[in-house]
């Protein structure tokens, strides 16, 4: 009786650990590279015809293979080619920050910037994947559910209103906004007068935080606001804080 309790718990064990496994399995980076039908040659027809200013910072190839294998994404989606041979795009001086796999100009890259804040370990699905932010601390993601029923649509945490805003665009629709679109249109409000003075020599990494709050009745006006350069994550990080102490019932968290 004793060993045959002993078996089953050895079976229930074994099984417990093929299922996470399997919970957990990633494609190959072999998987991911899509040979025959990937997305970056349309990209780079948009980059050619672009109407704003971009900048495609270089790659690292080994940094890439691991970044698009961290994420799971294939090359056959925009957003997979975007990771795998970008080290990141530039918008506007680098007032728009497209997440790419890294370079010296956005240190971070796609999976690690999304790993403790989306996701606990790769290879989770997240309900949102962050995948570009700007110079006034806005940030643009990827909804997986954690915002609506219109999966794989873009939204924006505005940082004059911390609330997630649809975009009601993809990410390849997204990308030609960032490359075609009125910018100054749509960030109005959010750019002080002189802001492309500053914007030139602005790390990556970095984002402008704002006294009073954007988000305020005091901060309506950012021409008289008060700026400090913060470190993007730390900004983040405070704007799900303060997120959840004005919308208690309609936010989203962390893992």
């Amino acid at each position: 009786m004793k060993s045959s309790l002993k078996i089953l718990s050895i079976l229930g064990l074994s099984f417990l650990s093929l299922s996470a496994i399997a919970q957990n399995k990633m494609q190959s980076i072999e998987e991911l590279v899509n040979k025959k039908d990937p997305a970056w040659p349309l990209v780079q027809k948009w980059i050619d015809s672009a109407k704003n200013k971009i900048e495609i910072l270089e790659v690292d190839s080994a940094r890439a293979k691991e970044t698009l294998y961290n994420a799971q994404v294939s090359t056959y989606s925009t957003l997979g080619g975007v990771i795998y041979n970008t080290g990141g795009i530039m918008i506007d001086n680098g007032w728009i920050r497209i997440l790419g796999s890294g370079s010296a100009k956005i240190t971070r890259n796609i999976a690690d910037w999304n790993k403790g804040k989306t996701i606990k370990e790769f290879g989770d699905k997240p309900e949102y994947l962050l995948i570009a932010d700007d110079a006034a601390g806005g940030f643009f993601a990827i909804n997986y559910g954690a915002f609506g029923k219109d999966l794989k649509n873009i939204y924006y945490l505005a940082p004059n209103s911390l609330n997630w805003e649809p975009l009601n665009v993809g990410y390849g629709e997204f990308i030609l906004f960032c490359f075609d679109s009125d910018l100054e249109k749509f960030y109005k409000g959010l750019r002080w007068n002189s802001w492309s003075q500053y914007i030139g020599n602005l790390e990556g990494d970095k984002s402008y935080s704002f006294r009073p709050y954007l988000w305020a009745k005091e901060g309506t006006d950012v021409n008289k606001c008060t700026r400090k350069l913060v470190g993007t994550e730390e900004l983040f990080l405070f704007n799900l804080m303060k997120q959840r102490e004005l919308y208690p019932k309609n936010t989203t968290t962390t893992p």
